[in-house]
């Protein structure tokens, strides 16, 4: 029902009629229908609505580059969301310097490729960084060499298996790097007038920014297109139990690298003597030889053991588990 008018505002209607303060024309309906402009060579293939699934997929991508890439650079990384926008192919690749990176990635079981164009000051940060430097772009654009781009198509690796998990909800991928691009007219993946989805990210490197683009055809995500709504996919997300958590959790602790250290007993002695020491001394331990030693995982007291050899190399013998109750 719509909003109705007090007397008082209906008297200061009519009196602002009276007045000529308002032309009672301009209330008139006149029968015509706004009509919207159509391009039949850009065709709206993507709605807002999957554009908005998109940002919410590359949001879930962005967490997993972020925790995932620092133990490649040992540099923070923190990546972020800018926009999507759906385009013309044509119009992604003149956008493209040269050169550039750009990772070409098969987005099987899906039928076609997606391209992911990295920003080259973060492409020489990458490089400085793996190569022991502190992660400082150039000052000067230059072509990549052969040795850097073979360094640069390793963290491409990464970030193309760290596609599969965001996409679960909609696809089951198996994503595959197929080859590095320098050049932006060695990466005609569709025809130029084809409609693409680009998600653009900001991605910061220690102190270094730069985008990343995501560049994904229609044609490739054409099969599951209809699955690109928010409706859809917080459903799925709903329908994952607390057990698929506790899998992907337990995966990851399991890959986990801790230290295992076995202390074989302790002593005492003065600094004067430490200085002193020469090959050949003995130092007094606290054990005995057939004393069982600890074992602590981390600076948790765990198992113990007794020393031994195995293959030409000192190993020890676990003869107990120690619980946490004990």
């Amino acid at each position: 029902m719509g909003d109705v008018l007090s007397q008082s505002e209906i008297d200061n209607l009519l009196a602002a009629l009276s007045s000529g303060e308002l032309d009672a024309d301009e209330f008139k309906d006149n029968g015509e229908k706004s009509v919207k402009n159509y391009d039949f060579k850009r065709p709206a293939k993507f709605s807002k609505d999957h554009l908005r699934t998109l940002e919410n997929i590359f949001e879930h991508f962005g967490r997993l580059f972020s925790t995932h890439l620092p133990a490649y650079l040992r540099k923070n990384v923190s990546v972020e969301v800018m926009n999507s926008e759906a385009v013309i192919y044509q119009e992604f690749t003149n956008a493209l310097s040269n050169p550039v990176l750009l990772g070409i990635v098969d987005f099987s079981p899906l039928e076609g490729s997606v391209v992911i164009e990295l920003a080259q000051n973060l492409g020489y940060a990458i490089v400085d960084r793996m190569l022991g430097g502190e992660g400082n772009p150039l000052e000067k654009s230059r072509d990549f060499t052969e040795i850097e781009l073979v360094i640069i198509e390793r963290i491409f690796t990464v970030i193309t298996n760290l596609m599969s998990e965001p996409w679960a909800n909609v696809v089951k991928l198996s994503p595959r790097l197929t080859r590095i691009e320098t050049n932006s007219q060695f990466a005609q993946i569709i025809s130029p007038t084809d409609t693409a989805a680009i998600v653009t990210l900001n991605v910061k490197i220690g102190t270094v920014e730069g985008m990343m683009n995501i560049c994904i055809p229609y044609t490739c995500i054409e099969a599951v297109i209809d699955k690109l709504n928010t409706k859809y996919w917080y459903a799925s997300m709903q329908t994952m139990d607390d057990k698929s958590y506790q899998d992907v959790i337990e995966i990851a602790i399991s890959k986990a690298r801790i230290p295992v250290r076995a202390v074989l007993g302790k002593s005492t002695i003065s600094l004067n003597d430490l200085l002193n020491m020469q090959k050949g001394d003995i130092i007094k331990l606290n054990s005995k030889v057939d004393d069982e030693m600890n074992i602590y995982v981390g600076n948790i007291r765990k198992f113990t053991a007794l020393p031994g050899s195995f293959s030409d190399a000192y190993a020890v013998k676990l003869t107990n588990i120690i619980r946490e109750e004990e």
